[in-house]
């Protein structure tokens, strides 16, 4: 039986996954200087969502040949490596994105976002575990008012290993006092499903643009467990936590 339902945040609870691209693309823009287009890295940027930021970083260095331009960057952030000047460049851009309410509220995910309310609703325990850092986290989940709306929030600050390693799951399952097989988690990536499932939960993986090919592909979960249309999120998940929950495989 589901007692607890944990959400991802980037992608899952609001498009910020979007905005995460953005940065990183107009960062490796603004570092390249040789015609490199953002729309280049925003489609090579979903072969590693859900990833860390260094993951992250790394493979888009590596992939347009940053490096040299990350490295003349690292005295100015006082770094050590090309991949954290990366970062810092992209994190000032996102930083700004995310600090405007018009602009999260624009990418709010509606039918994620009522589905975690109907489990509130129907007292089940919920929590969120996000790669995200815990400054960015409680920003904005403030912003969005969703800050009041979980039993335990854990982020990227909390765990030693990020996604897909189900560390993050464990913990959040540990806190609410219920058995990993008792939590059902509603998931965008193929990083996140593999942490979920890794820690034996239930998974329905609601895909975005830069998820869906990957999520298929995987084949990670069954395509019944797989939701293309967010609208049809509440009827899927009530095959689990409905009046008539409790659906196997």
């Amino acid at each position: 039986m589901i007692k607890a339902v944990l959400f991802d945040l980037d992608g899952t609870l609001v498009q910020t996954e979007s905005l995460k691209a953005i940065s990183y693309a107009r960062a490796a823009v603004e570092l390249s200087g040789n015609g490199l287009t953002e729309s280049d890295v925003i489609e090579a940027f979903k072969d590693v969502v859900g990833l860390s930021r260094q993951e992250v970083a790394e493979a888009l260095i590596e992939r347009f040949r940053l490096e040299d331009a990350a490295r003349a960057r690292m005295p100015e952030f006082e770094v050590q490596k090309p991949w954290q000047a990366y970062v810092q460049v992209r994190l000032a851009i996102y930083e700004k994105m995310i600090a405007d309410p018009r602009i999260l509220h624009d990418y709010l995910c509606p039918y994620n976002v009522a589905l975690l309310d109907y489990a509130r609703a129907s007292s089940f325990l919920t929590g969120l575990a996000t790669m995200s850092y815990c400054a960015q986290v409680n920003k904005v989940l403030h912003i969005l008012g969703l800050n009041d709306k979980f039993n335990f929030v854990a982020s990227r600050d909390d765990v030693e290993n990020g996604k897909p390693d189900p560390e993050i799951y464990l913990m959040v399952a540990r806190q609410l006092q219920v058995r990993p097989q008792e939590c059902l988690v509603i998931e965008d990536s193929p990083a996140g499903a593999k942490a979920a499932l890794a820690a034996q939960m239930r998974c329905i993986v609601v895909t975005t643009d830069f998820t869906r090919k990957a999520i298929h592909a995987s084949g990670l979960v069954a395509d019944r467990w797989i939701v293309d249309d967010p609208s049809r999120l509440q009827s899927v998940a009530d095959l689990l936590i409905g009046p008539k929950g409790g659906y196997d495989d």
